[in-house]
């Protein structure tokens, strides 16, 4: 497990942090007094979040539970649409890009066309307008991705992630560490995933992490790890798709990386090749023209006939529309899909708990 002192803190930052605190509470405790408005809908409302800022895959997560969902139920994903171009209520269609709607509402519009995919920043304004479709249209399911934080509406069910690598109980609140809420929020969750876990983890690692959650007794702990998908190509009208046993080993490799935390994948793909280089930026990161020409000069020094530049799903969906991409690039650009896949024999548990809270609150609506 990893020891505490290896997360990185700031802790000369603690006086801001304190400030930080006292907003937060402040804040969650007007929700709590009926000063600020939070309403609750008459229809599941499924809330895939996290305490932490930054990546713990949340939009790998939400695209499991439509696959578990998504045959039986009309589904609707309502994301903030982070560093979008836009602003309002906007339903994805065929014709959205990324700057619309956002890297990770866009990517799971691609995976999945069939379902509604719409951005708002105000989540309850977002949901009412959801509902206002018309009735062969209508969700009956809302899944919120990332909207713990968005108090003002309340989920009739909460999922909340936390990384293995960087434990919510061992880490602290902004701008110290990473928190966006007091560890005792976790109190709110209906279920906790541990995600990115060692693919060896132990069931003593299990009850060891779970002691420290001090959760309560309805609330269920799972383990998911990520597991790598054969590589797509970014353009597939250009390119052939590649698989992972196609990488050799003297391949050389590039990685473009504009998410929160790239080492997994990027040690991933060393596992394929010994000639690797990585170029990170920030999460969402909108690759810019000159973002674009520093990376060809080094793209352009790679000697192998079979170079590759290899990215994340979400980059992906930035890159995908993005006019500064060069044309030489087109048929080399792949990128690295990833499945979720739960450690011990909890699974099963997992979509228990969701559908069963679906048919619940559909047959009988909202307990108040």
């Amino acid at each position: 497990m990893r020891p505490d002192d290896s997360i990185k803190m700031n802790h000369w930052l603690s006086p801001f942090s304190f400030f930080y605190c006292l907003g937060v509470r402040l804040r969650n405790q007007l929700f709590n007094w009926g000063v600020l408005p939070k309403e609750q809908f008459d229809i599941p409302v499924i809330c895939v979040g996290n305490l932490a800022a930054g990546g713990t895959g949340k939009t790998p997560h939400t695209e499991y539970i439509i696959n578990i969902l998504r045959k039986r139920y009309r589904i609707a994903v309502l994301s903030r649409g982070y560093k979008r171009k836009t602003s309002g209520f906007i339903i994805a269609d065929k014709n959205s890009t990324s700057h619309d709607i956002g890297d990770e509402p866009f990517q799971i519009k691609m995976n999945f066309p069939d379902i509604i995919v719409a951005v708002d920043a105000n989540r309850r304004r977002g949901i009412k307008q959801l509902l206002a479709l018309p009735e062969e249209k209508r969700p009956e399911i809302i899944l919120l991705d990332d909207g713990f934080q968005h108090r003002y509406v309340t989920p009739s069910f909460n999922i909340i992630l936390t990384d293995y690598n960087r434990l919510f109980y061992d880490d602290k609140l902004l701008p110290v560490g990473l928190l966006r809420e007091p560890i005792q929020a976790i109190r709110h969750a209906d279920i906790v995933v541990v995600t990115k876990c060692k693919y060896d983890l132990k069931p003593i690692e299990y009850r060891i992490i779970e002691g420290h959650m001090n959760l309560l007794a309805h609330q269920e702990v799972f383990f998911t790890r990520y597991t790598y998908k054969e590589l797509k190509p970014v353009f597939p009208s250009i390119a052939l798709p590649r698989v992972k046993r196609d990488i050799r080993k003297n391949d050389d490799v590039l990685i473009i990386s504009g998410i929160a935390n790239p080492s997994d994948f990027i040690q991933e793909i060393k596992k394929y090749s010994s000639k690797v280089q990585a170029i990170t930026f920030s999460d969402h990161h909108d690759f810019t023209e000159k973002d674009i020409e520093k990376i060809n000069i080094i793209f352009s020094q790679m000697e192998s006939p079979e170079k590759l530049i290899i990215v994340t799903e979400k980059d992906a969906a930035r890159l995908l529309g993005n006019p500064h991409i060069p044309e030489e690039w087109k048929s080399k650009i792949h990128y690295q899909p990833i499945d979720i896949n739960f450690h011990g024999d909890k699974e099963g548990l997992f979509k228990e708990l969701i559908t069963k809270h679906i048919e619940t609150v559909l047959r009988d609506g909202i307990l108040h």
